[in-house]
Order: C-alpha cells, then sequence, then structure tokens
C-alpha cells in the first residue's frame, strides 16, 4: 500500500461568508484555523468612510494591505495615510489600528502570523479571539 500526501485543498474565497465585525466593518475570513492552516491568517475587511479597527496589538507580525479606497493607519503614535497596492508591516506586539478616511468603501487584507485570530484592544479589558476551531 502507497501512502499518498491529502489532496490539495482549494478555498473559494467568494463561498466565503462576510461577517459584521463591528458597526460598518464587515469581515471575509480567507485563511485561518478553520480551513486547518497552521500558521496564517489572512482576512479582509470592507470598511465604510470614517470606520475601521481600533487600536489593538497582536502577540504575533502582521501585514496590512490597502486593497481599495484610502486608509489612515496609526502604528505606535505615527500615523500615515495609505493609498491601494502598498502594505504596512506591523511588528508583533505593536499598537496599531485604522480608519477609512476616502469617501467609498475601504477594502483592506490583513495577514497574521498565527491561524487564530487574537487582538487586545485599548477599549476593552478582555481579550478577543476569533476564528478558533
Amino acid at each position: 500500500m502507497i501512502d499518498r500526501e491529502p489532496a490539495m485543498d482549494l478555498l473559494e474565497h467568494e463561498t466565503q461568508p462576510l461577517e459584521a465585525w463591528r458597526d460598518g466593518v464587515m469581515t471575509r475570513m480567507r485563511v485561518s484555523a478553520l480551513v486547518k492552516a497552521h500558521q496564517l491568517c489572512i482576512f479582509e475587511q470592507f470598511c465604510d468612510p470614517g470606520l475601521g479597527a481600533p487600536l489593538h496589538i497582536h502577540a504575533v507580525e502582521e501585514v496590512l494591505e490597502v486593497m481599495e479606497g484610502v486608509a489612515e493607519i496609526h502604528l505606535n503614535g505615527e500615523s500615515r495615510i495609505v493609498q491601494p497596492n502598498v502594505s504596512v508591516l506591523i511588528p508583533a506586539g505593536a499598537k496599531h489600528g485604522f480608519k477609512n478616511v476616502g469617501t467609498g468603501i475601504l477594502k483592506v487584507r490583513a495577514t497574521l502570523a498565527a491561524s487564530i485570530f487574537e487582538a487586545s484592544y485599548d477599549d476593552r479589558a478582555e481579550l478577543s479571539r476569533r476564528y478558533t476551531p
């Protein structure tokens, strides 16, 4: 008997659901522990004007890419306006957040170096944990 590697898993992102994470912010989880990823969490967020993610930290490194729209990204006390096709590398433990400063929907893609999304927010006492299997 020959042992074979498991079949290649295809992830059809258009079939993955959009979820409201907060008012005016929809999220589509693309890759996480839910689809058997071991070291990555990749998701997209669609943010109404003036909205985004409040200041928070992750225990792992993150890449935040602006896909569409214009974002103001905050990182360790610094703020920058970021246009599409630009990424920001966010070190593990760095306080960061972003908001839509444009007039249309802001689309960002986040990639975290862990398959389970975890964040600690300035305005919440508890740890927010999502997408655990």
